[in-house]
Order: C-alpha cells, then structure tokens, then sequence
C-alpha cells in the first residue's frame, strides 16, 4: 500500500507507508493498494477513512472494488463516488475469484499474433472523497507506479518550471489516472492497425493462399471485446460527468474554476474514449470487408479458371464429334476409304480448333481478366 500527501498550490507530495491521521492543511489523501491488500487490510482502511472523511465504504461498494471480473461502472452516495475503469493488463490477468489480487498468467491463451494478447484488461477502483482518494489495483500494477513516479517527480524544480501542475483534488487525480489507462488503449489501436494492414495485404496479394484464419477470426473477437469493454468504460465517464453537473457552484472564484477544469478533464477523457471506440468499430468493419473482398478475389479467380475449362472443352468438343462420327461401325462411309482422307480430315479438325480457338481469343474468353 502506497500513501500520498498531496498538497494543494503545488507545495509538495510526501509519500508514507501509515494511513495518516489527519489531512494535510489545503490538500488531500491518496490511498493507492492491491487488491489483496484491500481485502486483507479492509478493516484498517475502513477505520482510517472513517478518521479522515467521517465516513466508510458500504459493503456493496467493498464488494465492488474486490471484484475482479466487473465491468467499468459508476456509482456514488451522498459522501462519495466510486469508479470502476477496466485497464489494458500485459499478459497478466486475473481470473481466479477464490484469489482476489493475485495476479495469474492467462489461462487460456488466445492464438494470433502478440498483439491480440494484450487485449486483457483489470478493474482499478475509485473511492472519490472531498479530501481522499483511495485506489485499488491488481497486484504490481503499472499504472499505479508509472503515475505515481509521475506525480513524485512533478514537485521537483525542473518539472515547476515546465508548467507541470499536481492535482488540485481527488477527482482531479482519478481523472488524470484515468486518462493515463485510456492512452494505454490509444497506443494499442495503433499496433492492430499495423496487423490488420498486414493481413489486409496479405488477403488480397493476387496468387496467394491465405491459411491463418483462426488470427483472423481471434482479431474479430478480440476487436468486439475490446468495443464492449469500451462502450462500458464510455457509459461509466458519461455517468461520472453527469453527477459532476448536479455539484453545487463554487462559493469562491477558485473553486469555480476548479469545477470547471475538473468538467473540461472528464470532456477530454470521454472525448479519449470514443475515439478508441470510433477506431475499433472502424478496423472490425475493415477486417470483415477485408475478408470479403479476400473471398470475392477468390471467386473471380474460380471464375477465371472455369472459363478458362469450358473454353478449352468447347475447342475440342468438335473435334471429339468428328472422330466419334468416323469411329461408327458402318461399312460404306464417305472419305474412310480414301488415301488422302486421313490428312483432309485431319486438315479440317486443325483449322477448326484454329478458328474457334481465335474467335474465343476475340470474345476475350482465353484472356486474363484485370485486376
């Protein structure tokens, strides 16, 4: 468990390893742990948060942030509001219930290229007070230690003077943790892109005998989960930015622009969002134009080959009448007992398939067709 104080102004963040027993003057408490610590420390949690706020999570909402299979949601009393957003998880997921905060390899891996493996995701819970946030992670989790590495080199002096603000509040902190997870899935819309050209290519490259299907159908399923993971972590924002509507105005012009900037974070994180949903939706429908465009290739290359068969079987079917007509078992036949009638028979069946042969040509019937 990591423990932050946070002082507003940008005068400083401290890191302790105890809940503190009091908030910091002009600041605020960020209370960042697994989710196995959650679950093992919960009543040292719960009576800190009581010391801070005056108040405890109810237990469905404790059940909520230990839940590791929960969809992104939103959901607040009248003392605070609590936030579950899926993350992207590299090649770890957690899947068992009867361990909650353990962090497993995947049990079932998917097929297909890397890219499609770190289409796994972990919910990371928001408790938002006045003065305190508290998150709960999986175990080792690299949003919680990229964004506070983040925030503790924010106070030194280099960072001051690039403009590099702290959060003003703890919901100015969850939106900017939050953001950080949507940059994760910003960064991953661009790899599948890069594959999803590639099978693109390799689909309609002329001659080609496409085999990885199953990758292909994986990517599919994969885009489809990461739509509905999406849409679930849009309807959450969308909640979280209505409730901000209903805040009571600021009694100071400071607190009023705090309000606004906090509404103008959560815009700008709900804006993120459906441009990762824009973009799935797009590339599922490019993947499944892709593979049609790969059957109708496919079909006119069929087309091109039986045309090609029927062609060559209407030049000689002539030629199959004319010596089932000399094969008859009669006995008086014209030209059959003629020196020269082998060579005019065989004269006309040559100048026939010429002739059909250079009539099919002119009919474009032996030609390969553009692509």
């Amino acid at each position: 468990m990591r423990v932050f104080n946070i002082t507003a102004n940008g005068k400083g963040v401290t890191e302790t390893d105890a809940l503190p027993s009091e908030i910091p003057p002009q600041g605020f408490v960020w209370i960042a742990c697994a989710r196995r610590e959650f679950e093992v420390l919960q009543a040292q949690i719960q009576a800190g948060l009581q010391s801070l706020c005056g108040t405890q999570l109810v237990d469905l909402h404790v059940s909520d942030l230990l839940n590791n299979q929960l969809p992104s949601h939103y959901d607040y009393t009248s003392q605070y509001d609590i936030l579950v957003f899926r993350r992207l998880a590299t090649g770890h997921t957690e899947t068992d219930p009867a361990a909650p905060g353990q962090s497993l390899h995947q049990r079932t891996k998917r097929s297909g290229p890397p890219v499609l493996r770190h289409i796994d995701t972990s919910p990371v819970g928001f408790a938002v007070f006045d003065q305190v946030l508290l998150t709960v992670h999986p175990t080792d989790c690299a949003v919680r230690e990229a964004y506070a590495l983040k925030l503790l080199n924010a106070t030194n002096l280099e960072s001051r003077a690039n403009g590099v603000k702290l959060p003003a509040s703890p919901a100015d902190l969850m939106l900017r943790i939050v953001s950080h997870m949507v940059d994760g899935y910003l960064e991953l819309r661009r790899e599948l892109t890069r594959q999803l050209d590639h099978w693109q290519h390799e689909l309609l490259k002329p001659g080609s005998r496409f085999s990885n299907w199953t990758s292909v159908l994986d990517a599919r399923l994969a885009m489809h989960q990461l739509d509905e993971i999406c849409e679930d972590q849009r309807s959450a924002v969308q909640d979280w930015i209505d409730s901000v509507e209903t805040w009571p105005e600021g009694e100071t012009p400071g607190a009023q622009r705090e309000r606004e900037l906090l509404k103008i974070r959560s815009r700008d994180v709900l804006e993120h969002i459906e441009r990762v949903v824009h973009h799935v939706r797009r590339m599922e429908q490019s993947a499944e134009t892709a593979v049609q465009m790969h059957f109708s290739a496919q079909s006119n290359r069929t087309n091109d080959i039986m045309r090609t068969l029927t062609a060559l079987t209407a030049v000689f079917l002539p030629l199959n009448l004319i010596t089932g007509f000399f094969g008859m078992n009669f006995e008086f036949m014209p030209v059959i007992h003629s020196i020269s009638g082998f060579w005019w028979t065989l004269g006309f069946m040559v100048t026939l398939v010429l002739v059909v042969v250079v009539v099919f040509w002119r009919k474009r019937y032996l030609a390969k067709s553009s692509r």
